[in-house]
């Protein structure tokens, strides 16, 4: 804890803490003060549990979430797109691969190569047996950044950069860690994947795994205030990550100042299976993006066509 005074949540608690059919939400107001004390540490640890446990069996609505990610934000200083490119893109990449590949550098790189600036933003590591993007990024000779200094001279010279949440936002990444404590994933896990840390406008490419969580995103993005341009794309994620399924087509929904559009229709089955690749190997996942991207090894067609839209999202045709 810091010196700061300390924050009671019992009166909040008594609102979200009554289960999922009994529980209320809060207001905006309420739920900003309640994060604006969390990440600033004035939460005693067991009312924190309370709260973080509370809303993994409530859930968020989108005024509390919003509120929570307005709170986000306030924990670190905007970062400065690159001048004379395109409206830079967020990758959020907290989940890692277990079952497939870790493709999310691919996209990155993908992109970056168009001199579309990328930011990646994650964690350092993600969880037993998963291949996290930091990993991969430092086999390709992509270093994670230690700072948004950092990471903006890496867009302006690369294009690319990774950036550790802890090192945008330690208070962000303390959130998350409390996953070590809990068991279980919080809603800093959501709100992450919701951040725009740029000054200027950024694409956010924003995943889903449960179905419930499109609802209540689609709800979020429906409001204009929420959504400005170039907007967000929304897609169920590739076990937790922002890229594409390599195996099949997944829809990609947008909306920019509140307007929705689809942007690409679902497919069944499969559209072709990648070469095999050792989901928990970093290297091998280096190894066989580097051969993408010089043309020796296709490019999966779920993955070419997700560059198309953030192409055209972006207005670049």
């Amino acid at each position: 804890m810091t010196s700061a005074a300390p924050f009671a949540c019992a009166p909040l608690l008594k609102i979200i803490a009554r289960g999922a059919k009994g529980a209320r939400p809060l207001s905006a107001d309420e739920t900003r003060t309640l994060f604006d004390a969390i990440l600033a540490e004035r939460v005693a640890p067991a009312e924190l549990g309370g709260v973080l446990i509370a809303y993994r069996i409530k859930g968020e609505t989108p005024v509390e979430l919003r509120a929570m990610l307005d709170a986000a934000h306030a924990t670190f200083a905007p970062l400065a797109a690159p001048a004379g490119a395109p409206a830079p893109v967020l990758l959020p990449s907290y989940n890692g691969a277990r079952k497939q590949p870790n493709l999310t550098p691919l996209l990155a790189l993908l992109l970056a190569r168009e001199g579309i600036p990328v930011l990646v933003h994650g964690q350092h590591h993600s969880g037993a047996n998963r291949v996290g993007t930091q990993a991969i990024f430092a086999e390709l000779g992509h270093a994670a950044c230690e700072s948004g200094a950092q990471a903006e001279a890496a867009l302006r010279t690369r294009r690319v950069a990774y950036l550790p949440i802890a090192a945008l936002s330690p208070a962000l990444e303390r959130l998350l860690e409390m996953r070590a404590a809990l068991g279980v994933r919080n809603s800093g896990h959501t709100v992450v994947k919701l951040l725009q840390p740029f000054a200027g406008p950024a694409l956010r490419l924003v995943n889903y795994t449960h179905p419930e969580y499109r609802e209540t995103l689609s709800e979020l993005f429906r409001d204009a205030a929420n959504s400005p341009a170039p907007g967000v794309l929304l897609s169920r994620g590739t076990e937790g990550e922002p890229v594409a399924d390599a195996r099949r087509q997944a829809a990609i929904e947008g909306f920019c100042a509140g307007v929705h559009r689809r942007w690409l229709e679902a497919e069944d089955g499969a559209t072709g299976t990648p070469p095999l690749l050792p989901a928990a190997d970093a290297a091998a996942t280096a190894r066989w993006i580097e051969a993408v991207l010089a043309g020796d090894v296709e490019l999966p067609a779920p993955i070419a066509r997700q560059v198309g839209v953030i192409r055209r999202a972006l207005g670049l045709g």
